[in-house]
């Protein structure tokens, strides 16, 4: 490691940043150098960082990265700036409010050779980097389903996007990060209870390249507050809870080399629970790591812009789906063809 530290920045005060700043002030190899937020540091949180009201007078103290942490409708204009200036940047997730939008930002930051990544928090949760090795390993065999339910009481602090740009592209992200696989199809419904102009609740069912079949259901409706994630195969079934970082496999009983002998599925039986000990870090913590690393030329274990930007893609056609009551294609070629 450079015995330099690396020059890092953040946009934005409100509850995620908040948190980040907290990150960036402790983060060993790292000096936090400021922070930008026209309202200025209504909570305290800057830690000792000088507040500024403009992203160019950030760029103007010599940053090597910046977090970008302002509402959505924002990351746009503010990437575009630090790519610019020849400023990393590391992106809270969704990256962008339009699919065009991140389209410009990957081409902005790729196009300069610029490390940038997306704040898909949950590929840093303990039970989903054990589940996504676990199954990398193959001690799943074949997948079959990922089902996924991301609900809880509604979030104050979200105001410029619906349930599905804030909280379903969690699950869009972590389904295709854990599987390796890319969604090619996705219907949906979605409705609005709440009295906002966007969707509160989504329920989506959708295919990924393999025959993959994916469940979500996502709201913010519930006073039960759950993140759950199944992954279904040939060998059983893991359970994630990234609420407590808990993962656990459901075996299967039946012998797969009878199936094979067979050449027919018998059916499952209930075989040996098994809930794994698993370190527990906190995500955000590793996430900042992981990104420092990236910066300084380490192996790249982050959410790229591209796979942001097929998150965002997905997303669209999920609301697309809902509104035109129909499935959605999603065309594998779109995220290359378009930049």
């Amino acid at each position: 490691m450079s015995t330099k530290p690396l020059r890092a920045g953040l946009v934005g005060l409100g509850s995620m940043g908040r948190h980040h700043a907290r990150v960036l002030a402790g983060l060993e190899g790292v000096d936090f150098v400021g922070v930008v937020d026209p309202f200025g540091d209504k909570y305290g949180a800057a830690q000792g960082a000088p507040v500024l009201n403009t992203v160019e007078e950030l760029i103007a103290l010599g940053i090597d990265y910046a977090v970008v942490a302002c509402p959505t409708a924002l990351h746009e204009e503010v990437g575009l700036q630090l790519a610019e200036a020849g400023v990393c940047a590391l992106v809270e997730k969704p990256v962008a409010d339009t699919v065009e939008g991140a389209r410009r930002l990957v081409q902005a930051f790729e196009s300069r050779g610029l490390v940038a990544g997306v704040g898909h928090i949950e590929r840093c949760n303990p039970a989903l980097r054990s589940l996504r090795a676990r199954l990398e390993a193959g001690e799943l065999g074949d997948v079959y389903q990922v089902v996924t339910r991301r609900q809880g009481p509604f979030p104050h602090r979200i105001a410029d996007v619906g349930v599905v740009k804030d909280l379903a592209t969690h699950d869009i992200d972590l389904t295709g990060w854990v599987t390796g696989r890319q969604y090619v199809s996705i219907a949906a419904h979605t409705v609005s209870k709440s009295g906002r102009e966007h969707e509160d609740m989504v329920s989506a069912v959708g295919r990924l390249d393999d025959g993959t079949m994916v469940n979500h259901l996502v709201n913010w409706l519930s006073p039960l507050k759950e993140r759950f994630t199944s992954v279904t195969g040939e060998r059983g079934c893991f359970i994630a809870d990234t609420l407590t970082a808990d993962l656990t496999f459901h075996s299967n009983a039946a012998v797969a080399t009878e199936w094979e002998a067979l050449q027919a599925f018998r059916g499952v039986s209930e075989g040996d629970m098994i809930r794994y000990a698993i370190p527990k870090r906190e995500p955000l913590q590793v996430e900042h790591e992981l990104f420092r690393d990236a910066v300084l030329g380490k192996e790249r274990d982050i959410c790229t812009l591209r796979q942001g930007l097929r998150t965002v893609e997905v997303a669209a056609a999920v609301l697309r789906s809902a509104s035109e009551s129909g499935t959605v294609h999603i065309d594998l070629e779109d995220v290359t063809a378009a930049l």
